[in-house]
């Protein structure tokens, strides 16, 4: 049975869509081919009629959820982002949450493909929340933006961190409280 290109595209979405999850639960290395496609429910043969090769798909999963992200903070201003993204729910949401901070340690060690898409969403991300970044009348030129990669960077780690420590962990918790009361303390103007 021949599958028309619309259903075939339909199906290619759903892969990337799955990937992206699975990656980010996982880790690239994580996850073969193989239980890639069962998870989008198809079989691993069908793999090479969408992409060229799993570094293929990385690059494209990536890209998605990254911009799924990048959708979603776009409705926030930074403190919300700041609320939403060092919580415990997020810390906990690692499927479903922030491709940096699932993805940036295994992103270091794949191709430059997968570091593009990878930059693509960094500085996306970096312009719509630098614009957002509260700053006085007098800051100098490009200050949001050094202020917003400080708080990116610290976001991501304190996510990373937590993440790292066991579940029951209080120091997982001591981590992103310290660093949510720090990076919200950072927003104050100052006049």
């Amino acid at each position: 049975m021949r599958v028309t290109k619309a259903q075939a595209q339909a199906n290619r979405e759903h892969i990337v869509e799955t990937a992206s999850v699975v990656f980010r639960e996982r880790g690239f290395d994580g996850v073969g081919v193989a239980d890639l496609m069962a998870a989008a429910g198809f079989t691993h043969g069908g793999f090479y009629k969408h992409f060229g090769s799993k570094a293929d798909l990385m690059a494209e999963a990536s890209a998605k959820s990254l911009e799924q992200s990048l959708i979603g903070a776009e409705a926030l201003s930074v403190k919300d982002f700041i609320d939403v993204y060092v919580s415990r729910d997020h810390r906990d949401g690692r499927a479903t949450g922030c491709t940096m901070a699932a993805l940036c340690g295994d992103a270091a060690r794949q191709s430059s493909d997968l570091k593009s898409a990878f930059a693509e969403g960094i500085e996306r991300m970096l312009q719509t929340l630098g614009e957002k970044y509260p700053t006085g009348p007098d800051a100098a030129p490009g200050e949001a933006r050094e202020k917003m990669i400080d708080l990116l960077a610290r976001a991501v780690g304190a996510i990373m961190l937590s993440r790292a420590c066991p579940d029951d962990s209080a120091l997982a918790d001591e981590i992103l409280a310290v660093c949510h009361a720090q990076m919200t303390a950072s927003l104050s103007i100052r006049s």
